[in-house]
């Protein structure tokens, strides 16, 4: 049973795979939810090389494109700097309800999993793992190195949900934007949100 949401952090760090980060945000939108997004710098360079989005650097300039373009409600959605520490996912007295880290670099995991809080992505999930709120990681590397996977079953550990972006195939995906939805639809089911994105293993297709 999941508990109701009405507000995930999300965080696009600076590994391969911005279309899967993307996605969810406009999924969870569209769920009605209210959304804190932080986006390192790296992200930026992804979104770029990946998808050809310039994502602005200023957290108001990016909050207004994304909400225009997303067809956000007034106040919906809303974009902290990366050092914005007066931002309410700071702290463990108003965090959100869920957070989800996608992309997830391998940087961001291990600062996470070391406790570092040098910025607000890695103290945001800080925050998370203390007040034992639900924390999803979704890592996009291959291979894993030994740390990689030390790194990650510490935060299993932790009771964090670490979730690759391995996509699977039984679905026989038409396009990227299938295998794309996969990854989505594993991470809203983790948080307990109703989607129609692909039809569900033993369903009728």
């Amino acid at each position: 049973m999941h508990p109701p949401l009405n507000t995930v952090t999300l965080a696009l760090s600076g590994a391969s795979g911005m279309a899967y980060g993307l996605r969810l945000l406009e999924c969870l939108l569209a769920a009605d939810l209210n959304v804190y997004l932080l986006v390192s710098q790296a992200a930026h360079l992804v979104a770029k090389q990946e998808l050809g989005v310039t994502l602005p650097a200023r957290a108001g300039d990016l909050e207004k494109q994304l909400s225009a373009a997303l067809r956000a409600g007034d106040g919906q959605l809303r974009v902290f700097g990366r050092e914005d520490w007066n931002a309410p996912l700071a702290s463990g007295s108003n965090p959100a309800d869920a957070m989800v880290v996608c992309p997830c670099s391998m940087g961001t995991l291990a600062a996470i999993a070391h406790g570092l809080s040098d910025n607000l992505i890695e103290r945001a999930a800080d925050v998370m793992l203390k007040e034992q709120k639900k924390l999803i990681l979704v890592p996009r590397e291959a291979p894993f190195s030994t740390l990689h996977l030390e790194n990650m079953l510490a935060l299993s550990r932790m009771n964090a949900v670490i979730l690759p972006a391995n996509p699977g195939f039984y679905h026989r995906p038409q396009s990227v934007e299938d295998i794309v939805d996969f990854i989505v639809a594993r991470i809203l089911d983790q948080l307990g949100i109703q989607h129609a994105l692909m039809a569900r293993w033993g369903d009728d297709h």
